[in-house]
């Protein structure tokens, strides 16, 4: 069962995120960041509130993602796409960013915060952080 409403044009923009920010990091790599932003949609909190659906996630600026503010976020939606944003979108969660509403690919090692906020691990070459329950208890659930 979705955890967000969306619709067929909803599962399409967030495929084409997946690819454009993870690619290269596989079908992991590409759920993480599904997770991501779902969590930013369910979160109502921090840099993420009155982020109310999948278009506003997506195309959030500033503080969105990289792909839509710099220009390779193009390609189309593949049918593997599409099947992993829906997986994302139904619920499942991959640490370390099960409850992260951010990362970033650091030339170095992943800070131990960023922002204030808690880093919960790395995959490939990004850093996963997450907000405390306190400031966004929505991620959590």
């Amino acid at each position: 069962m979705a955890v967000i409403k969306t619709s067929s044009t909803d599962v399409d923009l967030l495929a084409r995120l997946l690819r454009a920010e993870a690619e290269g990091e596989g079908e992991q790599g590409m759920l993480m960041v599904g997770n991501v932003g779902v969590n930013r949609i369910l979160a109502n909190c921090l840099d993420f509130r009155d982020i109310r659906n999948m278009n506003q996630m997506v195309f959030q600026s500033p503080g969105g993602f990289e792909a839509t503010q710099k220009g390779y976020f193009y390609q189309r939606a593949r049918d593997r796409d599409r099947r992993l944003a829906q997986r994302v979108i139904n619920g499942e969660k991959i640490w370390p960013a099960n409850n992260a509403l951010w990362f970033f690919r650091p030339q170095a090692e992943c800070p131990s915060t960023w922002y204030n906020q808690e880093n919960t691990g790395r995959f490939k070459a990004h850093c996963f952080f997450r907000p405390t329950f306190e400031d966004c208890p929505n991620v959590y659930r």
